[in-house]
């Protein structure tokens, strides 16, 4: 079938439209629209009749599916591809002598995605580790307080911390790691949290989000006052004021003086321990640093369960990967440079 004849010549119009060899037979341009709206609403099906409002054209769920997931293949290898890199490079990347005043924030956090694949429990689950990583030069602060991110961006990664820490190295190195004064990550505590920054961010300060702190040991104040409210309450108020003093003496022996828990397998003792060099939050404070990580918790929801984790869903994993890697372009404003000008080049 042919679209046009120009003279002595004849352009088929697959070839005219710049399709030959796609999948869909839609253009790129096209695969790239149904994409992004694809990962901006609740469903395929919804991004199929956003798709006839907004742009008066006919394309199935289905259809949509499969060119979301060949759009979000071809984001994450070049992700992929950008990662290894520069993590093979680690030695050779070239930081600043003169550092700029300002702190560089990486946040991480984990959440889970149902999935159709079961692991070697039988789980379903899988856990999306998502990092976050902003400057204080990005913020804004409103009358009420309240600090706004101008500009972000955040990593996605279903899978190992092994291949993540990668991906967030990348995307730090890219955002200006090596050339601020202050680098900030902020984490729950978990093992491979500390891990991944001894070996990436040497010079970075670790803190342990305060929130996640205090759930703790609330958490284990309920197990160990049988969840009577006003004792489990007093209880933990003055372990986390003593705390937030840096009293952690103080701290070690309030808890040993409480006698065992007999009813938790958690010691605070040890958890407390494994973190004393991330929780010197008067210190922190002082420098203007944030301790809790609610910009990385707000994350989740934007970029996880806002489009992966509606009532009743359960991904293959490979396209959840694609989804969140869309998601995490599209909220931090690199849909145009990461996946536009990738697919349509």
């Amino acid at each position: 079938m042919y679209e046009r004849s120009t003279g002595e010549s004849v352009i088929p119009k697959d070839e005219y439209m710049e399709i030959t060899g796609l999948p869909f037979k839609m253009t790129r341009a096209m695969m790239t629209a149904a994409a992004f709206y694809a990962q901006n609403q609740a469903s395929f099906k919804a991004a199929s009749e956003m798709i006839e409002r907004s742009m008066g054209i006919e394309m199935d769920s289905e259809t949509i599916r499969k060119a979301t997931e060949y759009v979000g293949e071809k984001v994450h290898a070049a992700d992929i591809s950008r990662a290894e890199e520069t993590y093979e490079n680690i030695l050779n990347i070239e930081y600043s002598h003169t550092l700029r005043k300002g702190t560089l924030y990486i946040m991480t956090d984990g959440a889970m995605v149902n999935t159709r694949a079961e692991d070697e429990n039988g789980s379903t689950w899988r856990e999306n580790k998502l990092g976050l990583i902003f400057s204080d030069r990005d913020l804004i602060e409103t009358k009420g307080g309240n600090n706004i991110i101008l500009k972000k961006e955040y990593v996605s990664y279903v899978g190992s911390a092994e291949e993540f820490k990668k991906h967030i190295f990348e995307a730090a190195v890219r955002n200006g790691y090596g050339t601020f004064e202050n680098v900030v990550i902020i984490g729950d505590g978990a093992s491979w949290i500390r891990n991944m920054c001894y070996e990436l961010f040497p010079d970075a300060t670790q803190i342990l989000d305060k929130y996640h702190l205090c759930e703790n040991i609330y958490t284990y104040a309920k197990s160990l006052f049988n969840n009577d409210a006003p004792q489990y309450t007093k209880w933990a108020e003055t372990v986390i004021d003593k705390i937030e003093k840096g009293l952690i003496d103080a701290v070690f022996d309030i808890i040993e003086k409480s006698g065992k828990n007999p009813d938790s397998t958690f010691s605070l003792t040890t958890y407390i321990q494994n973190n004393i060099d991330k929780i010197n939050y008067s210190y922190y404070e002082r420098q203007g640093w944030f301790v809790g990580s609610g910009a990385i918790e707000s994350g989740n929801k934007i970029v996880l369960q806002r489009r992966l984790k509606q009532p009743g869903m359960r991904w293959n994993v490979k396209t959840a990967q694609y989804m969140v890697t869309l998601r995490a372009k599209s909220e931090s404003c690199l849909w145009q440079s990461h996946v536009a000008d990738l697919i349509c080049s």
